[in-house]
C-alpha cells in the first residue's frame, strides 16, 4: 500500500525489500558483525546436536538430547543471524535457501562444515551480486538481493537437476 500510494517512503521500502546495500553505513557494518560473530561463535557448541537431529526424534532422545530445548535453541540461534542480516541488508531469502544447497554440492556433509561452508558461500554469492549490481549498469545500481536471486536461480535449479 505504501509504495501504491505514491509516498517517498515507499522508495525506500522497495529498496530494503529487494536487498539494498545502498543504505548501510560504516556504524551498521560494524553491529551487523558484532552481533553475527557473537552468535556464530555458538554455532560449534550446537554441532552435535546439528548431527544428531537428521536422524530423527526417537534416535536423538535416545542418544540424550532433550529435543524441545535443542529445537528452541536451533531455532533462537537461527533467527537471531536471520534477524541481524535482515535488520540491516533486507530480505534475502534467497541467499539464505541456497548457500546450504551449494555447501552440500560442494560436498561437505557434516553440520559444522556445511554450516560454515554455508556462511562463505553465501557471503561471496553476495559479494559477487554487490559488485554486479553496481557495475552492471554503472552509474546507476541494482539491488544485490534481485542480483543474487537472479544469478542464484537459475544456478540452484541446475544444481538441483543434476542431482
Amino acid at each position: 500500500a505504501l509504495t501504491a500510494s505514491g509516498d517517498p517512503r515507499g522508495l525506500l521500502l522497495l529498496n530494503w525489500m529487494t536487498g539494498s546495500t545502498y543504505q548501510v553505513d560504516e556504524l551498521q557494518a560494524a553491529w551487523c558483525v558484532a552481533g553475527a560473530v557473537i552468535l556464530l561463535a555458538m554455532a560449534p557448541l550446537c554441532g552435535r546436536w546439528l548431527d544428531m537431529m537428521p536422524l530423527g526424534d526417537a534416535p536423538g532422545q535416545a542418544l540424550g538430547l532433550d529435543l524441545g530445548r535443542v529445537r528452541l535453541t536451533l531455532l533462537a540461534l537461527a533467527a537471531g543471524l536471520t534477524a541481524i542480516a535482515t535488520l540491516v541488508v533486507g530480505p534475502l531469502t534467497f541467499v539464505g535457501l541456497m548457500a546450504p544447497h551449494l555447501a552440500t554440492r560442494i560436498g561437505l556433509r557434516r553440520a559444522l562444515p556445511q554450516l560454515g561452508g554455508a556462511a562463505l558461500v553465501g557471503a561471496l554469492l553476495m559479494l559477487v551480486a554487490d559488485w554486479l549490481g553496481r557495475m552492471i549498469a554503472f552509474p546507476w545500481q541494482m539491488p544485490a538481493g534481485l542480483i543474487a536471486t537472479l544469478i542464484g536461480g537459475p544456478a540452484l535449479m541446475w544444481l538441483l537437476a543434476r542431482k
